[in-house]
């Protein structure tokens, strides 16, 4: 690309991204969607003052997101409908204000290297999310197929046909694991995470009908995992962290399958990019000082932690997949 195609005031553009997540805090997707039309009649139920409002619409008009009807009236366009699904996690009322206003902290981490979420929000990251539940608990959903959609199956060399447990490590509430548990009736699970994560995981294997074959262990997966399983999965969790918190991890995934016998693996999902990649600035940046390592930095990290990489690749889901042995 040529300089002179690169849109630099486009790019510079503060308004836009936070005039849809005004819409989003107020519900006005919704509003659009079940026939309000006049500005003073969504800023009556919206609780907003409507001079106000009609300026965030008509920069969002201009923008394609929802159509200018003239008359101080708007109607929605397929993209509003799209910008209603997606409030939940927009609301500057909740995880998505923490989200945004995250990036208040990209200069500190710059001039550092280490994550600034503290210095916006008063507590690092994990501990914030520990001081409001409700916080935590969207962050959950965030992270769940509500967020992310139904995960993929993680296709092992050899096939799951030998594997008997199957530890989850960072797993939030178990969408992940309850779908990989259904696809392989032989498998039971084991969900490491958090205890006030993991306590909202029973309605997921419930709703999943796996219920029976899984159990939960609410700790940090820095303390000793539970030992003795074949294969112990990340899915995108590794990348969260920097490098010391990342050896430490995997180390604690290496002595846990060390005691399996034979050893177990260790399956690393969505969290290691292939050789040549070009990372890109990521969120988990700013709330925890985490880069995803490509593969090359992994196999260092993984032999520091007593693990040796036995297969690597692309698989059909689009997920990079990096299994591991114990060295």
């Amino acid at each position: 690309m040529d300089d002179d195609d690169v849109d630099l005031e486009a790019l510079l553009d503060l308004a836009t991204p936070w005039c849809l997540r005004v819409v989003a805090t107020l519900g006005i997707p919704g509003l659009l969607a079940g026939g309000r039309e006049h500005v003073e009649d969504l800023a009556a139920a919206s609780g907003c003052d409507a001079r106000a409002l009609a300026g965030v619409l008509g920069h969002l008009a201009r923008r394609g997101v929802v159509r200018d009807l003239g008359g101080g009236r708007f109607g929605p366009t397929p993209a509003t409908e799209r910008l209603g699904g997606m409030a939940r996690f927009l609301s500057l009322d909740g995880i998505g204000g923490r989200m945004a206003g995250a990036w208040a902290s990209l200069p500190g981490y710059v001039r550092t290297g280490r994550p600034g979420y503290a210095e916006v929000f008063g507590l690092p990251w994990w501990d914030d999310l520990a001081a409001h539940p409700d916080l935590a608990a969207e962050f959950d959903a965030l992270m769940g197929p509500a967020g992310h959609g139904t995960p993929d199956d993680v296709e092992l060399a050899g096939g799951w046909d030998e594997v008997r447990t199957v530890v989850d490590v960072g797993g939030g509430t178990g969408a992940a694991l309850a779908q990989l548990l259904r696809r392989h009736p032989g498998v039971r699970g084991v969900l490491v995470d958090l205890p006030g994560t993991v306590a909202r995981s029973d309605a997921t294997f419930a709703g999943a009908g796996v219920a029976d074959r899984v159990s939960t262990v609410g700790q940090s997966f820095f303390d000793p995992l539970p030992a003795g399983a074949d294969v112990y999965l990340l899915r995108k969790v590794l990348n969260d962290w920097p490098e010391p918190e990342q050896v430490a991890l995997l180390r604690r995934c290496a002595e846990a399958a060390g005691q399996a016998e034979p050893p177990g693996r260790v399956v690393i999902v969505r969290s290691v990019v292939p050789d040549g990649t070009r990372r890109g600035l990521m969120i988990e940046t700013l709330l925890l000082g985490g880069v995803a390592p490509t593969l090359d930095e992994f196999r260092r990290l993984a032999e520091v932690a007593g693990l040796t990489v036995v297969v690597a690749g692309t698989q059909a889901s689009g997920d990079h997949v990096v299994e591991c042995a114990t060295a």
